[in-house]
């Protein structure tokens, strides 16, 4: 059994598409990360970024004591090479998997999470920063729909790689984009959004929280007001 420590954020929802995907059973434990749940000494045990999602895994594959693992694209991984699942054997596949989710933890995910701050969240709106990086998301996008010219998935078959970069392609409006500007991209995003296993994961997060983490002053406080100095 998986007990998922979840929000309903992009990165939460890449593990709940793994697990609907892979049809693995999980216990969710939900982290308002608008109310500082993040923060609580149990959380930070397995998540020392103070950040969601957590999984702890009370079964592992060596028959040991349960594992705790913190950081989605390393979440992702790990459950594939237990599974055996969303994860290509060959070495080629493999490695473009990785390539693509490492791209999407390293630059998809942080630039798309820059563009919505600075053009949804800030209170200042810094035309520098807008356009800094919306202009990055754009230009992101454009790297996924060339690759997607000539194949259906990421990386061939459906994977990790998919399951990574597809929420964070969800909110393309807030981000300033554009889907008709990149047509692989449009045709690769519907098509997982058609999945059953995408709309179980949606639907419940739909079902579990309605109201945004930046509600109001206080939520704008613990999301964007963290230092080091925070206990």
């Amino acid at each position: 059994m998986i007990d998922l420590y979840y929000w309903t954020t992009p990165n939460g929802h890449k593990i709940t598409m793994f697990l609907e995907e892979a049809g693995i059973p999980y216990n969710l434990h939900l982290v308002n990360i608008g109310k500082g749940d993040q923060f609580t000494p149990d959380f930070l045990k397995i998540a020392p970024n103070n950040r969601i999602p957590a999984i702890i895994d009370q079964a592992p594959a060596d028959g040991g004591a349960p594992i705790s693992i913190f950081e989605s694209g390393a979440i992702l991984l790990y459950l594939a090479e237990k599974t055996g699942k969303l994860l290509p054997a060959d070495i080629r596949g493999r490695t473009v998997a990785l390539e693509w989710l490492f791209w999407q933890v390293g630059g998809l995910g942080p630039m798309a999470g820059q563009n919505h701050h600075f053009r949804n969240y800030a209170k200042d709106k810094l035309p520098y920063a807008i356009d800094r990086y919306v202009n990055e998301t754009n230009r992101l996008y454009g790297v996924l729909d060339r690759h997607l010219a000539d194949r259906e998935f990421i990386a061939g078959a459906y994977s990790i790689a998919d399951i990574a970069s597809y929420p964070w392609i969800v909110p393309y409006e807030l981000q300033g984009q554009n889907l008709d500007d990149f047509p692989h991209l449009a045709r690769w995003f519907h098509r997982v959004a058609d999945l059953p296993s995408t709309k179980r994961a949606y639907e419940k997060a739909k079902a579990l929280n309605t109201v945004p983490s930046v509600s109001d002053e206080e939520s704008r406080k613990i999301l964007f007001g963290q230092t080091a100095k925070r206990s």
